[in-house]
């Protein structure tokens, strides 16, 4: 029983031109993207290799038709936006109207945080950058998951898995857990349905646009469980969950809950382990009400009759994994997971604002109420809305969750140097190790490369060569680190590893 598993995260920021509310987004983000590539010496033509993507494969056993899919689930497709691979084996492009940042493969939650702390380094600099262009406005980034007009975008997380685990199985135990994991990953916000039409507060960004309970669509009738089948691995062993629930963390602590806890999960519907019983009556009207709830004292229905609250439901799982746990043994990664796991649903049902320190959605909620209070302004203030935008503003001088962390007032579990060295360097114990270091080694050389293949373009070769990586725990620094010390270009790497 552990944490670790190969998994990552994929965050779509939301982007503004100060002093042009009309700009295209798409032009914005493409001068994020391509601002940073060329001030970082990236302008290669390396690049993102879409041939085995195949986003229409539904893990209920069937291919959804292009024509019958939306445009913008047509991520295999080159549309000629920025898309850049970095030497710390993540990719950096432009998604229809957002800049994003998708991690490079990890194994421990701890890690995901790193890279992913690292990517809002990287959309720092490129948003800076593409600002200081001759005639261009200030472009401001934020790292959560609405416009207040009715939009959303991703914070995607995915979780390989092991194939031969029956997809019902996944819907079943994952459902409930989903619904009622937001008391830790929300990231709180102003305003109540998907427009913010209703003035409150709810702890979720997203709950108010998933519509359904499994489905294969990310931005129309967003189900609880994706069903999109896409490994970027070997089809036949691994399944990734691609996870589109969930809402963009500036704390650390939340990110390690969000990832940490699905992993344990996960362990535990694969070995078969959870029971029957904690099915919801209705997954969809319960997850808006408990996001609706910031006291954590809504209940909702299970389909046995029986009412419960996201915080039981939590315990529940808890309970389980330790019970797996001390059955299966443990390692220290999960010990620490499983104490903080408890730790906060210990403290969110004494008093939510014990979390203040730790969780988004409750220091937001401080950060409101004192400007409620000071002001006596109503949830329908607009400058209420304002807050609730500006605690994501990335800028480290302008940004709320950076004036908290600068502080004291926010707990980080990682030093600054650990995430700089992450922006350049990849993971050293997945296949990112070996894309990322090509990259950074051999970058005239590398025609293309993706999750699951890195593509050279070598002298004397009439063809482009590809070296398959669908092990993603094959390519560490292990296993190849030795080839890049040893090698001197890219063809003696290509004839040593295929020698």
């Amino acid at each position: 029983m552990t944490v670790r598993r190969v998994q990552g995260s994929e965050v779509e920021y939301g982007i503004t031109v100060q002093g042009q509310p009309h700009a295209n987004p798409m032009v914005a983000s493409t001068h994020v993207v391509n601002s940073y590539a060329a001030a970082h010496g990236l302008t290669r033509r390396a690049r993102w290799d879409f041939e085995e993507e195949n986003p229409l494969r539904d893990a209920r056993g069937f291919d959804l038709s292009r024509e019958a899919a939306d445009p913008s689930q047509l991520t295999d497709e080159d549309l000629g936006l920025a898309n850049i691979i970095l030497t710390n084996g993540a990719r950096l492009y432009v998604d229809h109207a957002h800049p994003e940042f998708s991690s490079p493969e990890v194994t421990t939650p701890l890690d995901v945080v790193r890279w992913e702390k690292a990517g809002e380094e990287v959309m720092r600099s490129g948003a800076e950058l593409a600002g200081q262009m001759p005639g261009a406005q200030p472009i401001v980034l934020y790292k959560n998951n609405i416009d207040n007009k009715g939009a959303s975008y991703g914070s995607h997380e995915n979780y390989l898995m092991k194939r031969e685990v029956p997809f019902e199985n996944i819907v079943e135990h994952l459902t409930p857990f989903f619904v009622s994991r937001q008391v830790f990953t929300g990231a709180g916000r102003v305003g109540q349905q998907q427009d913010g039409s209703v003035p409150a507060f709810q702890i979720s960004q997203r709950a108010d646009y998933f519509e359904v309970g499994v489905g294969l669509e990310t931005t129309l009738k967003r189900p609880i469980i994706n069903t999109r089948d896409e490994p970027h691995a070997d089809p036949k062993k691994y399944r990734r969950l691609h996870v589109i629930i969930g809402d963009a963390n500036c704390s650390e602590t939340a990110i390690v809950l969000k990832h940490g806890t699905t992993s344990l999960v996960l362990a535990m519907i694969e070995a078969g382990f959870l029971s029957r019983g904690r099915a919801l009556a209705k997954p969809i009207p319960a997850l808006h009400a408990i996001s609706y709830d910031h006291t954590l004292r809504q209940t909702v229905a299970l389909d046995d009759g029986t009412t419960v609250t996201a915080l039981q439901l939590q315990g529940y799982y808890l309970d389980a994994a330790r019970e797996f746990v001390a059955q299966e043994g443990s390692d220290p990664e999960t010990d620490q997971v499983l104490q903080l796991w408890e730790s906060t649903l210990t403290r969110l049902a004494e008093d939510p604002m014990l979390c203040v320190d730790e969780l988004d959605w409750v220091a937001k909620l401080a950060l409101l109420e004192r400007y409620r209070e000071r002001d006596s302004l109503d949830w329908d203030h607009a400058k209420l809305h304002l807050v609730d935008l500006q605690y994501h503003d990335i800028r480290l001088h302008k940004g709320l969750f950076h004036q908290l962390v600068r502080t004291g007032r926010m707990k980080r579990l990682l030093t600054d140097e650990a995430v700089q060295t992450a922006v350049t360097e990849p993971p050293k114990d997945t296949r990112a190790y070996f894309r990322g270091m090509c990259l950074a080694r051999f970058a005239p050389e590398i025609a293309a490369a993706s999750w699951d293949s890195v593509i050279f373009d070598l002298p004397g070769h009439d063809s482009l060569q590809r070296i398959p990586t669908m092990e993603p725990l094959r390519g560490t620094e292990e296993m190849v680190g030795h080839l890049f010390a040893s090698s001197t270009s890219a063809t003696e790497l290509f004839r040593t590893i295929t020698a």
